[in-house]
């Protein structure tokens, strides 16, 4: 998946949550849904887009034009090696550096929820970006209500932390995102539900462990 690296508690996020079910391309499943939305030959931005395994394969599968913004030296290093276009920044210090309308697409997978300002950053894909893509762990899952009936904070593959530790600071549900991408005047154009790397048809809200939505900002 996008493996995001926005500062320490983050790139341990990347290396435990983005654990998830890979597909035949080699993508983790999230990154595989977002690259099959991405038209070939498109301008990407991919925010915190990790070691770049995203932008490469849509480079060399797509021909796509892409970006990626990274905090983490290492992951950033190897976007270099890669002969990725990265910017090494902190998505919440904004996307001052991007124009309005540069990128056909922006990609923010499984990072949403680490962010201190969720609202101002989509608010930014909509300026620098024409489509967004949002990937993130679904906090309704049954399995996190019952820790939550039980009196404890979740830990599950997609949310593996305990409350002291956590790199997450906007868990959200799906409905959750939902009101919020309208608030910010965002239109869904796709989502995808899924569990084990599967979609999930029946009670998503509270079967799904990870969702991706995809939406227009014009």
């Amino acid at each position: 998946m996008s493996a995001p690296g926005h500062g320490s508690m983050a790139a341990r996020f990347e290396g435990a949550a983005r654990d998830a079910v890979h597909t035949g391309t080699g993508l983790r499943v999230d990154l595989a849904q977002i690259a099959e939305w991405i038209a070939p030959g498109s301008r990407v931005l991919d925010l915190g887009c990790g070691d770049g395994t995203l932008l490469a394969h849509l480079r060399d599968a797509k021909g796509c034009r892409s970006y990626g913004v990274e905090l983490n030296d290492d992951h950033v290093a190897h976007c270099v090696r890669a002969r990725i276009n990265i910017v090494q920044q902190n998505l919440d210090g904004g996307l001052r550096m991007f124009d309005d309308d540069m990128f056909d697409t922006v990609v923010l997978s499984q990072t949403l929820q680490a962010m201190h300002n969720a609202e101002g950053l989509l608010r930014e894909m909509a300026r620098v970006g024409r489509q967004g893509v949002v990937s993130f762990p679904n906090f309704g899952h049954w399995k996190h209500l019952a820790s939550l009936l039980g009196g404890r904070m979740p830990v599950t593959k997609t949310i593996p932390y305990q409350w002291y530790d956590t790199p997450n600071i906007h868990l959200c549900t799906l409905k959750d995102f939902e009101i919020l991408a309208a608030k910010v005047g965002l239109t869904i154009t796709a989502r995808a539900v899924l569990a084990d790397g599967k979609p999930v048809n029946v009670l998503p809200s509270l079967r799904a462990t990870l969702a991706v939505y995809r939406f227009q900002t014009r």
